[in-house]
C-alpha cells in the first residue's frame, strides 16, 4: 500500500498541470475555511472602553510624526511576550489602531517602542528631546527636530483631514468637523472652550507644549500626539476583566 501511495506522489509531481491543480484547491479551501467565517461576524476588533478617534491637534501631530519618518525608527506596538510587557508595559490591544490610518505598529526598533510613552515623560523632556536628543539621550542616534519649534500652525484645514478620515469610517460627527479649529486651538493653549473639547474628546489634554504660549507650532502638536498615546485606555481595568474571563 505505501508503495502505491508513494507512486501515485511521483505522478503528481511529474505532472505540472495537475501539481498546479491540487495546489489550487488546497489553497483555496484552506482560504475559504480562514475567511468565510469574517461575513457572519460584525467586527474583528473587540472594543476597549476610553478609546477614541485623536483630537485635531493630536490628528496634526500624528500627520508630522508620519511625514518625519519616526516609524523607520520607532514602532508602536508591544507584542504579547513577557520581555516586552516587562519593558515597555500592557502589550498593545487591536482597539487601540482602530481609528489609525495609516497604523503605525512597524518592524524595526532603532528606538524604543513608543506604544506606552504617553505621561511616561514631561512635556519639556519631549521638547528638549526633540530639540537635542543627545542632551538626554547621550547615546541616541536619533537626529534633533528643533525645527519643527519655528514652523506655526493654525489649525485652518484640519477640518478637511477629519471629513476625509469619517469618510474611512472615523466617527467624527458633523460637530467635531465644525469645531475643529476651535478644538486645536483650545488644546494647544490651554484657553478657550476646553470643556467642549474635553466632552467632545474625553481625556485630551490642553497646555502649551512646546513652552512658547505666544505661537501654536509643529512642536507642540507633535508633543500632544506622543504625550497622548496609550492615556485613553485603563489598562488595569483591562487587565482585571481579562482575568474574569
Amino acid at each position: 500500500m505505501a508503495t502505491n501511495l508513494l507512486h501515485r506522489h511521483k505522478v503528481i509531481e511529474r505532472n505540472v498541470t495537475l501539481l498546479g491543480l491540487l495546489a489550487l484547491v488546497t489553497v483555496a479551501i484552506g482560504g475559504i475555511v480562514e475567511i468565510a467565517p469574517l461575513f457572519w461576524i460584525q467586527s474583528t476588533v473587540t472594543k476597549v472602553e476610553g478609546v477614541r478617534p485623536y483630537t485635531p491637534l493630536e490628528l496634526a501631530g500624528r500627520d508630522i510624526y508620519i511625514r518625519e519618518g519616526c516609524y523607520g525608527c520607532h514602532s508602536q506596538m508591544i507584542r504579547p511576550f513577557r520581555d516586552e510587557v516587562e519593558r515597555y508595559g500592557h502589550y498593545s490591544l487591536a482597539a487601540e489602531s482602530m481609528y489609525d490610518h495609516p497604523f503605525q505598529w512597524g518592524s524595526k526598533r532603532t528606538g524604543p517602542d513608543l506604544a506606552r510613552v504617553g505621561g511616561r515623560y514631561s512635556d519639556e523632556w519631549h521638547n528638549q528631546h526633540l530639540r537635542d536628543p543627545h542632551s538626554v539621550v547621550p547615546e541616541s542616534i536619533m537626529p534633533p527636530y528643533g525645527f519643527l519649534a519655528d514652523r506655526e500652525l493654525d489649525g485652518k484645514t484640519i477640518g478637511a483631514h477629519l471629513t476625509a478620515l469619517s469618510r474611512v469610517g472615523v466617527p467624527y460627527s458633523a460637530e467635531h468637523i465644525a469645531q475643529a479649529t476651535a478644538d486645536f486651538t483650545a488644546q494647544a493653549t490651554g484657553t478657550g472652550d476646553t470643556a467642549a473639547l474635553l466632552k467632545r474628546y474625553p481625556k485630551a489634554q490642553a497646555r502649551d507644549y512646546d513652552g512658547d504660549p505666544a505661537r501654536i507650532t509643529e512642536m507642540d502638536a507633535l508633543i500632544a500626539y506622543l504625550q497622548g498615546l496609550s492615556t485613553m485606555v485603563d489598562f488595569k481595568a483591562a487587565q482585571a476583566q481579562e482575568q474574569r474571563k
